[in-house]
């Protein structure tokens, strides 16, 4: 029941991510996301089988019970931002901080909830918090096509384009590297940031 739970929390915190990109977009102009009808909370119109579905249920039957998935990339024209220097930024920013916000908030319950916190609530309260925080840090991690790469590569100069580029062919096999042999050494980072915003190390 737990595993199911967290799976939901995931998801669900992954289609906020996702909507928090197309809203950033619209913002700045472009309503490509708005067309398609994935401006929505709607997990329906968010999931993706296998990364919402099997890949965390893969990863809740091994050892560790390290729960990630994600959710369909909302789509976005880039040309069509407003603001053609920091539109990218500002839209791949947008999904990891809407994560860290959860975060916030529900850590908020859990510091200053006092006696009003039920044992219940606080665990809910504290895995929501654990799930955001993992979904802000990973994809602020700037290998292609997480968030971390776009705002890597809008705040480099032109000139790197080629570069970026030749790394975008390589992103699926350089975040399979990162997750087994790299991940790891940001666990520190997640809990720090999980007693940060609670007040509880994990």
């Amino acid at each position: 029941m737990e595993i199911i739970f967290s799976i939901i929390v995931l998801i669900m915190s992954a289609v906020v991510h996702e909507v928090s990109h197309g809203y950033m977009a619209l913002a700045l102009g472009d309503r490509t996301a708005q067309y398609q009808g994935r401006l929505t909370l709607n997990p329906v119109k968010h999931l993706d089988v296998f990364g919402s579905i099997i890949f965390p249920l893969l990863l809740a039957i091994l050892p560790g019970g390290f729960i990630f998935g994600w959710a369909k990339p909302v789509p976005y024209n880039p040309y069509n931002l407003k603001n053609r220097r920091w539109g990218e930024f500002l839209v791949a920013i947008a999904g990891p901080f809407s994560n860290l916000f959860i975060a916030f908030i529900f850590g908020i319950f859990i510091k200053f909830g006092g006696n009003l916190v039920t044992p219940s609530f606080y665990e809910i309260s504290m895995l929501i918090v654990i799930i955001n925080v993992v979904l802000a840090i990973f994809n602020l991690i700037p290998i292609p096509p997480l968030d971390g790469s776009k705002v890597l590569f809008s705040l480099l100069p032109q000139k790197y384009l080629g570069l970026r580029e030749t790394i975008e062919k390589q992103g699926f096999f350089l975040i399979i590297i990162f997750i087994f042999f790299i991940w790891k050494f940001f666990t520190p980072l997640i809990f720090w940031l999980v007693k940060i915003f609670t007040g509880y190390p994990i």
